[in-house]
């Protein structure tokens, strides 16, 4: 996603007036798709989406099994089960990237979507500093010295290292002035 494109944001709620009313909330920031249950969301994930808001209790496919499609496909979307059911031990098992119980504000939705979409960035720019990185350290064990101080490909490969790690360093630290704080609040309540 450049920074130009607004994030695909997949609601998934068997109650479409809180899917729509959920919709209505972010709209204005994300590109929103909405399904009223698990077979609409089944349908509608793809590699677009960025986030999924996904309800656990769905009369045809429960969202604890669409959380595992989104897994067994390999998609890259960030999921959250905004639910009514609270957190028990059945839990434990399941990878979805954050557990909402309902009722949430519009300001705590929006804070959840923009939480996922910053954890998803961190985890992209530390993807791409990782392979720079190793591509580095992979020429300057096979190469002099002398020859990689005149290679043009070498400097933009270093170039594009330094970028990483100044993204990558403010991307930690806008994690954690505002998400690590809201993960620390929780804990204590």
């Amino acid at each position: 996603m450049t920074s130009q494109e607004r994030a695909v944001v997949l609601i998934v709620d068997d109650e479409p007036a809180v899917a729509d009313s959920y919709a209505a909330h972010v709209r204005e920031e994300y590109a929103v798709r909405t399904a009223y249950s698990g077979e609409e969301a089944l349908a509608e994930l793809d590699e677009a989406v960025d986030v999924v808001l996904l309800d656990r209790r769905m009369p045809d496919i429960v969202g604890d099994d669409v959380l595992e499609t989104v897994r067994e496909r390999g998609l890259d979307a960030r999921v959250a089960m905004v639910t009514a059911v609270d957190a028990d031990f059945d839990i434990v098992d399941m990878e979805f990237d954050d557990y909402v119980v309902k009722p949430i504000s519009s300001e705590e939705l929006l804070e959840t979507i923009g939480r996922l979409l910053r954890c998803a960035e961190y985890e992209r720019t530390l993807r791409d500093y990782y392979r720079v990185t190793r591509t580095a350290v992979a020429l300057q064990s096979a190469k002099e010295t002398s020859e990689l101080d005149g290679s043009e490909e070498f400097r933009r490969l270093e170039s594009r290292r330094e970028e990483l790690r100044d993204s990558l360093t403010a991307a930690a630290d806008r994690l954690a002035d505002d998400d690590f704080e809201a993960l620390f609040r929780d804990l204590e309540d």
